[in-house]
């Protein structure tokens, strides 16, 4: 499949389904008061899929890998805060397991795509 927009790349629809599973888990009452915490992974889980986007248009294969490397760490970030989200006592282990396997999946896939980029480019020579 060609890809003629970010919206057709695997690892962003991943990381859409990982920022919304965080978006919804932040919303639990006492989740939701924690501030500081629940601004952090929404940033982090939004940023897997930003850069995605925004790498998408880079001028270069080269750079948009940085930026598939930059949302790749945004999925560690998110399952380490997960810790802090499951320590708290904010979501159960379940809600943990499933934020972090997606979170986990979404990592795989941009590592996967990185790896399809890099190919692509050795190809060219």
């Amino acid at each position: 499949m060609k890809i003629e927009r970010f919206e057709d790349i695997e690892a962003w629809k991943l990381a859409r389904k990982l920022t919304q599973n965080i978006y919804y888990l932040t919303k639990k009452t006492v989740f939701a008061k924690d501030y500081g915490l629940k601004r952090q992974i929404q940033n982090a889980a939004g940023s897997s899929m930003h850069n995605i986007a925004e790498g998408f248009d880079a001028e270069s294969n080269a750079e948009f890998i940085r930026f598939l490397r930059y949302a790749k760490r945004s999925c560690t970030e998110v399952q380490s805060e997960l810790y802090v989200a499951i320590d708290e006592h904010y979501i159960s282990s379940n809600e943990f397991k499933v934020a972090y396997e997606l979170a986990n999946r979404t990592r795989a896939a941009i590592r996967g795509f990185i790896n399809y980029l890099k190919q692509f480019e050795a190809a060219k020579g």
